[in-house]
């Protein structure tokens, strides 16, 4: 049994209860570390909060730029989104806290690693994995998973110990939030008739009314520039998280597969991270060979699989990778978006190297565009279905 875990340590309900309750029920010391990857405040008085608890050492860590850099990046050139919907927001941020976990541990002599997450959820999944591949030899504990108390057991216990924390009986909704958007659980949403009520909604309350436009500017499938300002990944999705929510776009309402095997209702907010994509597709429209696209658009949503499912460290995932960044390596140039209550979409794309080309598109006189050729390539490509037709289709009743 482990003598000293680190603790991935959020602040909220469940792992402010588990540092008291592994501390009680396991006999461990806990070093709780908490990770900065862009959640709007929730980190403030995680220290008081964790040591006041029992922790014997408390880490915090800003890892907006290497979660930017490392994870949203590769996942921004694969356009991989869930089910075609979710952005894997929760998913992304795992690998990275657990490879920090997994460095604490080496600093502080510890022979475990623990999560506060629950057995019938995916994040579970997606530490543990991730545990095994970077360092089998520390054990592993669970003590959400395991100690059987409700989400208003937690509350009590919390409040009978003296642990400061925002969940109460009366609102009983689970937030996850970073750089790439907001999760939302429990509550009225786990019924998948009622509508998300109003307060729910963070990051995308709407506040702008008149239109705006604004440039992204790409190089090899990552976003380098908005409006022409160079800025580092991670300030980019920030500023573009406030100017797109400001407009109420960018909520996701929906019924997703989890890992465990059942279904869940998920409402998200992601206005930076959606506009990314819009954007970075467009622009992949404009520079990627068809051929070559179109196996991309195949592949993304394995890539999208692969990152739900905890296999963020996984051969597949890297050779997966190999193929995304020789697909990027024209994707260089600016997208134009314009925004609307309640709409954002593309209205203007560029590009050095683009594959567009004006003499062969337009029915102008500028037109370069054999006509000619037309006629015997039509004959050549219908051939196979003409002689299917002939002999064994509508031609063969004739």
């Amino acid at each position: 049994m482990a003598k000293r875990v680190v603790l991935a340590y959020s602040g909220g309900l469940d792992t402010s209860v588990a540092v008291r309750w592994m501390i009680e029920h396991l006999g461990v010391e806990v070093v709780c570390l908490s990770a900065d990857v862009g959640q709007e405040g929730t980190l403030d008085g995680n220290r008081e909060k964790a040591l006041g608890a029992g922790a014997i050492a408390y880490e915090e860590l800003d890892l907006r730029q290497e979660f930017a850099d490392d994870f949203l990046a590769p996942l921004i050139k694969a356009n991989a989104l869930y089910e075609d919907q979710y952005p894997l927001v929760s998913a992304l941020s795992r690998p990275l806290i657990a490879k920090k976990q997994v460095e604490v541990a080496r600093k502080y002599g510890a022979d475990g690693v623990a999560h506060g997450c629950t057995g019938k959820g995916n994040d579970q999944v997606r530490f543990e994995v991730s545990y095994m591949a970077l360092a089998p030899d520390l054990e592993q504990l669970a003590p959400v998973r395991n100690w059987g108390f409700t989400r208003e057991d937690s509350i009590e216990y919390a409040g009978r110990h003296g642990i400061p924390v925002g969940a109460t009986k009366e609102k009983l909704y689970s937030i996850d939030d970073n750089l790439w958007g907001r999760a939302i659980e429990c509550g009225e949403m786990e019924d998948p008739w009622a509508e998300p009520p109003d307060g729910v909604w963070k990051m995308t309350r709407p506040t702008a009314t008149e239109p705006a436009q604004f440039t992204l500017s790409f190089e090899k499938g990552v976003p380098v520039a908005l409006d022409g300002q160079a800025k580092p990944l991670f300030e980019i999705i920030i500023e573009l998280n406030h100017l797109v929510g400001s407009y109420g776009w960018g909520r996701i309402d929906m019924v997703e597969n989890r890992r465990v095997g059942i279904k869940s209702r998920e409402t998200y907010e992601a206005p930076g991270a959606l506009a990314v994509i819009l954007a970075h597709r467009d622009l992949e429209s404009l520079t990627v060979e068809r051929d070559l696209g179109r196996q991309k658009i195949a592949l993304q949503h394995k890539y999208a699989e692969l990152v739900y499912d905890g296999l963020w460290y996984s051969p597949l995932r890297d050779a997966l990778d190999a193929f995304i960044d020789v697909s990027q390596e024209h994707v260089t140039g600016d997208v134009r978006l314009r925004l609307e209550p309640n709409r954002c979409w593309v209205v203007g794309r560029r590009a050095p190297r683009s594959l567009y080309d004006y003499g062969l598109a337009t029915y102008d006189a500028a037109d370069r565009f054999r006509h000619a050729d037309s006629e015997g390539f039509v004959r050549i490509w219908g051939l196979g279905v003409q002689t299917w037709s002939d002999v064994q289709g509508p031609g063969s009743q004739r």
